[in-house]
This record gives C-alpha cells, structure tokens and sequence, in this order.
C-alpha cells in the first residue's frame, strides 16, 4: 500500500502553518489581558482567539490529510 506523496506533503504544509499559530494565539491573548485598560483590548483579544481557532483548525486538517494520503482513501 504505498503512500500518496502529494497529499503528505499537503498535509505536513497544513501542520508547519499549524506551528506559528501555536505560539502566536497564546502570546497575543497574553499581552491583551495584561493591558485590559487599553481601548484596543477587545479586538485584541479577538485577534488571539481567532488565531487560536486557525491553529486547532489547520491541526485537524493538516491530520486529517495525513492520514488520508497515509492510508489512500
């Protein structure tokens, strides 16, 4: 059962877009809640939850292209 190479690579993609969000999300959620008088602290903080949900989105999609292209269905 050989693996589909194309898709692999489609996936690792997903997962290395995956990665900086990780990071960025948390610190920039961070940073709103340190400076909760500033007037900007609400889109701010939407800002960080949004990249949070693209982090856990291109997660599930960058596994789940793995998975696809590992097991050819």
């Amino acid at each position: 059962m050989p693996t589909n190479k194309v898709l692999l690579r489609k996936g690792i993609t997903y997962l290395s877009i995956a990665l900086p969000l990780l990071f960025i999300g948390p610190v920039i959620i961070h940073s709103s809640f340190k400076n909760q008088e500033h007037p900007f602290f609400i889109p701010v903080l939407g800002g960080g939850i949004i990249f949070c949900i693209a982090a856990i989105a291109y997660i599930f999609v960058g596994l789940r292209t793995i998975m696809r292209s590992l097991f050819n269905e």
